[in-house]
């Protein structure tokens, strides 16, 4: 049994490991569920031909992925950009969130520009869409698609129904 799962030595060396290793989870790091909260958010997409710079999956903060990306698994999150304020980023890189409504995970790993401070009260999270392997119409029409304001569960646990693939290639299923 790990030191980890005993006593105070356990809840105080989770919490360090969580506080020492945010943004940077790895098969080796210890991921807590139990801060799972459940909101409301503002879901937007952007897709790989209004990325920035455009006709990229460029990301600014790559914890999963090298590039925006991701099949919607626990293990393989999709990429989402979230706004940034005086404080820092809305959510830290690496911060996982699952969206009910698209059945998909998804992952902090990028800034959004047009996120600004939500919309209503809410957080405004820009999920990648994809489409390098359809055309920019296409892939912009899934965005517009799944654009609405949807609940979403914060530090999900793993194990909630998944509709793997990549936004673009899926987007007839919402």
């Amino acid at each position: 049994m790990s030191f980890l799962t005993r006593g105070v030595r356990g809840t105080l060396g989770a919490a360090l490991v969580l506080v020492l290793g945010l943004g940077m989870a790895n098969a080796n790091t210890i991921i807590s569920t139990k801060n799972e909260q459940r909101i409301d958010a503002w879901i937007t997409g952007y897709t790989f031909w209004d990325n920035t710079p455009p006709g990229s999956a460029a990301i600014a903060r790559p914890t999963v992925h090298d590039e925006a990306g991701g099949t919607g698994t626990y293990e393989d999150p999709i990429t989402i950009a979230v706004g940034r304020g005086h404080a820092g980023w809305h959510y830290a890189p690496g911060t996982r969130f699952y969206l009910e409504d698209l059945r998909k995970y998804a992952v902090v790993e990028d800034l959004c520009g047009a996120c600004g401070k939500g919309r209503a009260g809410n957080p405004h999270l820009d999920l990648y869409i994809g489409g390098e392997n359809t055309s920019a119409r296409a892939a912009n029409a899934c965005a517009m698609k799944i654009t609405s304001m949807q609940s979403v569960v914060v530090n999900p646990a793993p194990g909630y129904p998944v509709a793997p693939g990549e936004m673009a290639e899926t987007c007839d299923a919402y």
